[in-house]
């Protein structure tokens, strides 16, 4: 006689004051019936995703490749880098085109391939070296506020030091993976658990590989030497743990490691150290979150601003996107307040703040220049007719 299906735990490390939708709670409320789901925790810049929440570390003792989603391997970097001066308006005009893909072949010159070690996984060739869109970026920014001098210091950080920050994913692999899996189960689970997980640790590790190579691109155009990443955490994946499948789904690793939780290109964004123990499923926050979605961002900010308002930010940054759509998708008015959530996650002894860094340059697509925007917006348009 088989037995009937315990309901999962859901917690949700918020307080009363932080930004959470119902329909984002109701979603883990969805996952939490899965056949096999343990726990679901809800981290504050919860929000709703296609079918899933954004947010959240849920444990199974199903693996579920829906839950993680189709750009496995996501996650944020962080590279010191040394420049002698750093005036954004300068230094904005040499990022180079992060939309354009290394070719082996056609750029087997290029300086940035020193940093790789070993072969690329699964032969991904398809648009490495570049960032992508929605809200992956890469970001030159100044160490501001240190809270937490012998932790920084032991990162090698000081205050005024200078940091990129890289969040891509494995663009266009991880999004193969799934589609593979969903074409026979749908939002099912794996038939196959080794076979999955074989495919996405590849994914995991060419997104790792492909923010080295994105950093390094950027350290050459601006003059200062590749290193390596003081911090590199992937909050898209799923790993075994305590005998269960740990699905993260824009939530970060937070057993005993430091993740850079990002806040948006007009706002500061903190390093941590995360300690979430298991009613947290061992994980942090990746970002401020969302708080409107992107058509109630572009409608809510065409009418509130304009584009040159937005390629200069609150905190005097410039950001480089030629994509003006993506402007106002991604203004920092559409994601919730940084500070609440790394209060949250505080106030819940899921993380201690190390330091803040504010943005100088954030890149999140190349700006092709006047008349070659006007041409893609009138496509996009006929295309809409």
């Amino acid at each position: 006689m088989s037995q009937p299906h315990t309901r999962a735990t859901v917690t949700v490390f918020a307080s009363p004051a932080s930004w959470i939708e119902s329909d984002a709670v109701a979603q883990c409320e969805q996952v939490a019936a899965f056949d096999g789901m343990i726990h679901v925790a809800a981290m504050p810049d919860l929000h709703p995703g296609k079918g899933a929440p954004i947010g959240a570390a849920m444990s199974a003792t199903v693996l579920y490749p829906f839950l993680v989603g189709s750009d496995i391997g996501c996650g944020i970097a962080v590279f010191p880098i040394d420049l002698k001066r750093a005036v954004p308006e300068r230094l904005a005009t040499r990022f180079p085109d992060l939309d354009r893909a290394l070719d082996p072949e056609r750029d087997a010159d290029d300086p940035a391939w020193a940093v790789l070690d070993g072969d690329i996984p699964a032969g991904h060739l398809d648009s490495l070296g570049t960032v992508g869109r929605g809200n992956h970026f890469v970001e030159l920014a100044r160490i501001e506020t240190v809270f937490e001098p012998d932790h920084a210091h032991r990162l090698g950080l000081e205050a005024g030091d200078l940091v990129l920050i890289v969040h891509s994913g494995s663009r266009g692999l991880g999004e193969r993976i799934l589609r593979e899996h969903t074409a026979v189960h749908g939002a099912g689970p794996a038939a196959d658990p080794a076979a999955y997980l074989a495919a996405h640790d590849d994914a995991v590790r060419w997104g790792s590989i492909n923010r080295r190579l994105m950093a390094a691109r950027v350290a050459h155009a601006l003059g200062a030497e590749p290193t390596a990443p003081i911090v590199d955490e992937c909050h898209n994946l799923v790993e075994l743990r305590d005998g269960a499948y740990l699905h993260r789904k824009g939530a970060a690793p937070g057993d005993g490691r430091d993740v850079l939780i990002a806040g948006t290109r007009g706002t500061r964004s903190y390093l941590v150290a995360a300690h979430a123990g298991p009613a947290a499923n061992h994980s942090v926050a990746h970002g401020a979150g969302r708080k409107m979605s992107r058509a109630d961002a572009l409608r809510r900010g065409r009418a509130k601003h304009t584009v040159d308002e937005l390629r200069r930010t609150p905190v005097g940054s410039l950001v480089v996107c030629g994509d003006r759509q993506l402007l106002f998708e991604e203004a920092p008015t559409a994601y919730k307040r940084i500070e609440q959530v790394i209060g949250d996650l505080v106030d819940h002894g899921l993380a201690t703040p190390v330091a803040t860094t504010v943005p100088l340059v954030t890149y999140k697509t190349a700006d092709l220049g006047p008349a070659a925007r006007d041409r893609r917006d009138h496509r996009r348009k006929r295309g809409r007719s």
